[in-house]
């Protein structure tokens, strides 16, 4: 996951370190918060790990550091270990369901389905009913565990499950947790073209649980993931025209006025996220001055998933990047 495990794209795909004049996109270091938890994770030390979940007082930043762990290569045995010793601990079962599916979806890629193969589909599949089968186990036992339903979001958009089937899962977890950025996010990928949906349920629902959420949280991010899918759609000159709109403009100041930019928010795992979708919805509609507030609160740091719709995306931020601060 770039930074946001939310944030924008079909696989909440992975962050890199950055090198000289780079973004910093790997999410433990742009979150030195998060560093204990990669340190656990390469040594594979459990208790650890615990110690580090359970010091997390936000639910969105569970959801996130889940998704952040992983991205760390070669964990899936020593969380098999951890899962084997301790049925009925949620833990080791959902991070272990959440590395099977960060192993199929490097295996299936980014890309749109036309251009992934049979052979990449069998592997992508094969991981995600591994992960399946364990995170149904986990919401038989723990039914309010937002982090196993926020990941069976992610197998059911996999598997093909369909529409009403994500939408069961969403209300599942909804019903206990009513906020919950990640698997807002979720949905609003499964609600969008590229996975069977349409603009008018992605926009819908991206409208709709941010009108319902308090002040500060990062739920208004997902009006900006809207507008940048949205873009996607419709590609070229078309999407820029979309972006530059006044109507689209505005519904993007509102949004970020009712999150990232909020007096009540929160400064958690996902703001690099959020300012980063914002920072792009922006910039790709001319809007500079409404860009600079976020890239001035990113500094150096971004979320690659926000900005890898770009070819050769490092220098487009850096360019949009000055650009946008230079109005300030």
């Amino acid at each position: 996951m770039s930074i946001s495990t939310s944030a924008v794209g079909s696989d909440e795909g992975g962050g890199r370190s950055a090198g000289p004049s780079e973004p910093v996109s790997d999410p433990f270091d742009a979150l030195p918060e998060l560093a204990p938890l990669r340190t656990a994770a390469e040594a594979r030390d459990w208790a650890a790990t615990e110690d580090f979940f359970s010091g997390i007082d936000s639910a969105d930043d569970v959801s996130f550091a889940y998704r952040a762990f992983a991205d760390v290569d070669g964990t899936e045995e020593y969380l098999e270990a951890a899962a084997g010793a301790r049925p009925g601990d949620p833990l080791p079962s959902t991070l272990l369901a959440e590395r099977y599916i960060r192993m199929g979806w490097d295996i299936r890629s980014g890309a749109r389905a036309q251009h992934v193969s049979r052979d990449q589909f069998a592997g992508f599949h094969a991981w995600l009913r591994k992960a399946e089968q364990r995170l149904i186990e986990v919401c038989a036992e723990h039914p309010a565990y937002a982090p196993a339903w926020s990941a069976r979001l992610l197998t059911a958009r996999g598997l093909q499950l369909g529409q009403s089937e994500a939408r069961r899962r969403y209300d599942r977890l909804s019903a206990h947790h009513p906020h919950h950025f990640r698997a807002q996010s979720q949905l609003l990928q499964q609600l969008s073209p590229k996975w069977g949906g349409s603009l008018e349920a992605m926009h819908g629902f991206a409208e709709e649980c941010t009108s319902a959420a308090p002040g500060g949280s990062p739920v208004g991010i997902l009006v900006a993931e809207a507008h940048v899918e949205h873009w996607l759609e419709l590609s070229g000159a078309a999407g820029a025209e979309y972006l530059r709109d006044v109507s689209v403009r505005n519904s993007l100041r509102q949004a970020a006025r009712a999150s990232v930019l909020h007096p009540d928010h929160r400064l958690g795992w996902y703001r690099i996220a959020g300012h980063s979708t914002f920072a792009l919805a922006f910039s790709l509609g001319g809007h500079p001055k409404d860009a600079a507030p976020h890239f001035a609160a990113l500094g150096d740091t971004v979320a690659e998933s926000s900005w890898r719709y770009l070819a050769d995306w490092e220098s487009k931020f850096a360019k949009f990047r000055t650009a946008a601060l230079a109005t300030l």
